[in-house]
């Protein structure tokens, strides 16, 4: 027993000297010190010959002190013991090293060719020409080992190395040859294709890709070049296009229409309006499945509100009761139910009646949040109607039953700017000193923003006169009188001159000219921020909203990217520095990944 114990011990301590001896080494390779990484490495070799690291580091060593006769008998000692076609490449770079490329060929030819007696060595010899940056030679590495072993796929390797020498064309191709046997890499294959492709659709390397996947799809009708294709038109922002991909997956899978509900959403984002409502009512005359129909008739009918003017109202309503008609209002069409409240309200100004169709939804046996969207509604049209002490009571409810979650985060937020509304500034305050630390990014950045002005506006004067003019212009933009709010914001601008809250209330106002679609009287009011309030808090708001002004609706991009580029040079740390300088770069004409 106690041998064995001296034996373990022995063993233990020798590792122990011996891994520091290998991090000894390492450091002083690190820190340039070669000749001492040399005696070390050579001390660990001759301890553990086989070890391929060690033999690879004192060759490196031999070579950082250029000794390249030393480290070439070396790799012919180690050839001597063991036949190991990897070190044919070392021994061809050492030459390489020392200018003699005809050495250096001949012995990367060797490795190469030692395939011919065992092919499984490819990846190895290929990973040593990586190793030294030699491309070529680790390509023809791959190349070799399929030929000789044509069940081998070396595609996915080929196309990274094709794509660092700037071979795009045989990137691609190798790519999509590899998806073509391993479909479940098409998400991987897809990131790695979207270093070389651009927004642009006339980029040179999207029309190479849509050549191939078209070909493609001729030759052998896999669903997959459709999804890549669809997935190509949405980088480059052809979402018409992606729209005729995704059908014809649809038509042919007849699976689901989540991927077409996806698409709906993006073109949503993009504000491309017309067409999210043209793949929405494809859902709903296509699916099957009562989730999507219902979740297709929000979407659809959220677009047609936005954009709704007294006119359409009527057709709006009639919808919306065509469809409690033929679906019922029960838990599932709850969603619609609220959304027909909203409406209601805000639109048409029936308070009375949207309130009454919400408490009888309240009825319905609905799960602790469903109840909650519904109070939250419910209190928004009461802020609507400017009574805010019923409103507070549902936001309460709604932090009660259900803390620490979104929706009491959400609630919480809307009895902080509640407060505000009704000038209780103090209480307001302590509300948002809690949300500022919101698992909600979006709820705590809003709580921050209000937080700000509330903060850096209540000691200007005791009656808080500018601020109250604020919260009410405020008000009456939640209203949507949006008139009267620019109306009140210009009493701030002109009689409260030298006071802080003037940026944020030009600024206010330049997102109500916006909606009113006075967009020159916007520009105004951006320009007078950027131009007069360069250190505070909204320059970076400013100069984004004016760049998205001037790209958007002027139809001045060159302005706009020149406001994006004064984002991305001189605001690292603006919310609005990466789309900044992803729309900065598209101007500019750059590949954008």
């Amino acid at each position: 027993m106690r041998f064995k114990f001296i034996v373990l011990f022995l063993l233990f301590t020798s590792l122990s000297v011996f891994s520091q001896r290998d991090f000894v080494a390492k450091q002083y390779y690190k820190n340039g010190e070669y000749e001492k990484a040399l005696n070390e490495y050579k001390k660990l070799h001759a301890k553990s010959s086989s070890n391929f690291n060690y033999i690879k580091q004192v060759i490196a060593s031999y070579q950082q002190l250029q000794q390249f006769k030393e480290a070439e008998s070396f790799i012919q000692q180690v050839l001597l013991r063991q036949s190991y076609p990897g070190l044919y490449v070392e021994l061809g770079y050492n030459f390489q090293l020392n200018n003699n490329l005809e050495k250096a060929n001949e012995n990367y030819n060797i490795a190469i060719n030692s395939l011919l007696e065992n092919a499984n060595y490819s990846i190895a010899i290929a990973r040593a020409f990586q190793d030294h940056v030699l491309l070529e030679q680790a390509a023809a590495t791959y190349e070799k080992a399929m030929e000789i072993r044509p069940e081998l796929n070396f595609k996915l390797q080929l196309a990274k190395i094709y794509g660092e020498q700037g071979l795009i064309e045989k990137m691609l191709l190798n790519y999509v040859d590899f998806i073509a046997e391993k479909p479940n890499a098409l998400s991987n294959v897809k990131r790695a294709i979207d270093d070389f492709i651009s927004e642009d659709g006339k980029h040179e390397n999207n029309s190479l890709l849509k050549k191939i996947l078209i070909k493609k799809i001729q030759l052998d009708p896999n669903i997959i070049w459709n999804e890549m294709l669809s997935w190509l038109f949405i980088q480059q922002k052809d979402f018409n296009k992606a729209f005729v991909q995704e059908k014809a997956i649809y038509k042919r899978e007849i699976k689901g229409l989540n991927r077409i509900i996806e698409l709906g959403k993006i073109a949503i984002a993009e504000k491309e309006h017309e067409l999210a409502k043209e793949i929405f009512q494809y859902v709903i005359d296509e699916s099957q499945d009562l989730g999507d129909k219902l979740q297709a008739n929000y979407d659809l009918l959220q677009l047609q509100i936005v954009e709704a003017d007294d006119k359409s109202y009527t057709a709006i309503e009639n919808k919306f009761l065509e469809l409690f008609d033929t679906y019922g209002k029960f838990t599932q069409t709850l969603d619609l139910q609220i959304l027909y409240a909203h409406f209601l309200a805000f639109h048409k100004n029936k308070t009375k009646e949207a309130t009454t169709f919400l408490e009888t939804a309240l009825e319905l046996p609905l799960s602790t949040i469903k109840k909650a969207e519904v109070k939250l509604e419910l209190g928004d049209i009461l802020v609507l109607q400017e009574k805010f002490n019923k409103a507070l009571i549902y936001y309460t409810q709604i932090q009660r039953n259900l803390k620490n979650s979104t929706i009491s985060q959400k609630a919480r937020f809307k009895v902080a700017k509640t407060s505000y509304y009704k000038g209780d500034f103090k209480w307001a305050e302590s509300q948002l000193k809690i949300l500022k630390s919101s698992t909600s990014q979006l709820i705590a950045n809003d709580a921050l923003d209000l937080k700000l002005l509330i903060s850096d506006n209540k000691y200007e004067d005791s009656l808080q006169t500018a601020l109250t003019l604020y919260a009410k212009a405020d008000l009456l933009a939640f209203q949507n009188r949006n008139e009267e709010a620019i109306d009140v914001l210009n009493t701030v601008l002109k009689n409260h001159k030298t006071e802080p809250i003037i940026p944020q209330a030009l600024y206010k106002q330049g997102q109500l000219f916006e909606l009113k679609k006075q967009f020159e009287k916007a520009e105004a009011n951006y320009q007078h921020v950027i131009e007069n309030y360069r250190n505070g808090i909204l320059v970076d708001n400013a100069i984004y909203s004016l760049a998205e002004l001037y790209l958007n609706q002027l139809d001045q991009p060159e302005k706009a990217k020149s406001l994006y580029k004064d984002i991305v040079f001189n605001f690292a740390d603006s919310i609005y520095y990466i789309e900044a300088r992803k729309k900065y770069r598209r101007l500019r004409g750059d590949a954008i990944n």
